[in-house]
């Protein structure tokens, strides 16, 4: 299993890096179409959509992902999406979900929880595009938050773990795990700060060490927050992963949980 598991890393990071720094923006943007559509027919599983209902919700949010830059495209901003769609996610990841997880409630209503994952999947979508336009290398290093992050809660947790986070939701995550992984991240921060300095990818941003610190940390406990929100959604529609495609480790919503919540708020940070 633990073989299997590491096999699929490596081909998933191997044609990620590829995609990454070899694909003009056009391919980059049919990349993000294909994230889109395979992560909304995983969510359309958990919705409880038969086949052809996961299919059309596919199609919808690659249409709307698509149509995002189409409109967008004589914008001055530079950016893919409206900067709206990232205020909203925002709003969603740091006002909503925090209430949600805390109360978690059930949501009956089939049509509700697509909408939630049209909220959840296209502004990630956008947001990899826009960070990457930026320069491939931010994007890379913004997701370094998220692998830092959850490798060091993972083995602080199994160290040292003994005060549950969220018994009910996520029972294998600690208090201690996350308090593992933002000392990491905070290590991670003062390599950025130091790096940015001479890296393209800071640009003309002037930035300090303690802000991006403030940052990344608060990019980690968006992290947590999404893997949290993503167990929830997965427990309330009694499955344990969101698929199967890939193996040893279930569904490509179960790998990218944390980056869903993450990416929208990096544009807010990196490209105001």
């Amino acid at each position: 299993m633990l073989k299997t598991r590491v096999l699929t890393a490596l081909v998933l990071l191997a044609v990620f890096l590829s995609a990454l720094f070899l694909l003009p923006r056009s391919g980059w943007i049919a990349f993000c179409a294909l994230f889109v559509g395979l992560s909304a027919w995983e969510w359309g599983a958990l919705a409880a959509l038969a086949a052809v209902g996961r299919v059309v919700y596919s199609a919808f949010l690659v249409g709307v992902f698509v149509l995002l830059g189409t409109l967008e495209a004589s914008a001055t901003n530079g950016l893919y999406a409206p900067a709206w769609v990232y205020y909203a996610a925002g709003l969603f990841w740091i006002a909503l979900v925090p209430v949600w997880i805390w109360r978690q409630p059930r949501l009956g209503n089939r049509a509700l929880l697509l909408a939630v994952g049209a909220t959840v999947l296209v502004p990630a979508a956008t947001a990899l595009v826009d960070l990457r336009g930026a320069h491939p290398s931010l994007l890379l290093a913004v997701l370094g938050t998220v692998w830092v992050s959850d490798t060091a809660a993972y083995f602080t947790g199994r160290r040292f773990g003994r005060h549950k986070l969220a018994p009910s939701i996520s029972p294998g995550k600690t208090w201690e795990g996350v308090a593992g992984a933002l000392a990491a991240v905070g290590l991670y921060a003062l390599a950025w700060a130091y790096l940015g300095s001479v890296l393209a990818w800071i640009g003309p941003m002037k930035v300090t060490p303690a802000w991006i610190l403030l940052v990344l940390l608060g990019l980690a406990v968006a992290g947590i927050i999404g893997d949290l929100f993503e167990s929830l959604i997965k427990r309330q529609a009694g499955v344990k992963d969101s698929g199967t495609l890939l193996p040893g480790h279930g569904g490509i919503l179960d790998r990218i949980d944390a980056p869903l919540a993450m990416l929208p708020l990096a544009v807010l940070a990196f490209m105001r």
